[in-house]
């Protein structure tokens, strides 16, 4: 079972990254993305920049670092794009949390965290951030519609930050 769940999240994670090597063009024709220039050059194709799709719902301090986080649909996203997602997706979200440092605003790249969701049913899941050029990012599941909770927590330098927001799948 271990193996299998493995071999899904790097699946799931190989989409991701698939859909970040897509030309600038089909990215432009991505419409409902709010925010979709700016930030830091890494993540910038054809003048947009990755972590700024999908939905805010966070924008303040995180310890150290100034951040915004933005959680985006997979699956809604997927056909945005005129692409078809095929068979079950375990994760149907992706949360990308965008850092800088609050003093001389340049990106943090490296290091690693946690994020707690708790679903509308009161349960709680925790998965771990990855470091993806240029801001954190992490797959989540969120089952049914519902108010979700979400703890993120990050360390990159010996510098450690926390961070709460909410949000509500319609």
């Amino acid at each position: 079972m271990g193996r299998m769940k493995t071999a899904v999240r790097s699946a799931a994670f190989i989409a991701v990254l698939a859909l970040l090597a897509l030309p600038a063009a089909v990215w432009a024709a991505d419409k409902g993305h709010e925010g979709m220039s700016g930030g830091h050059g890494d993540m910038k194709m054809g003048g947009h920049d990755m972590p700024k799709m999908g939905d805010k719902v966070f924008s303040g301090t995180i310890g150290p670092w100034k951040g915004e986080a933005r959680i985006m649909d997979m699956k809604a996203h997927i056909e945005s794009l005129g692409m078809k997602a095929s068979g079950p997706m375990p994760n149907s979200h992706h949360i990308a949390l965008d850092l800088s440092d609050a003093k001389t605003n340049s990106p943090v790249k490296e290091g690693k965290g946690t994020i707690v969701v708790t679903g509308p049913d009161k349960k709680e899941t925790k998965a771990e951030f990855m470091a993806m050029q240029g801001h954190f990012g992490v797959d989540v599941n969120l089952p049914k519609p519902g108010k979700y909770s979400f703890k993120a927590e990050i360390e990159s330098g010996g510098r450690k930050g926390t961070a709460t927001f909410s949000y509500t799948l319609k």
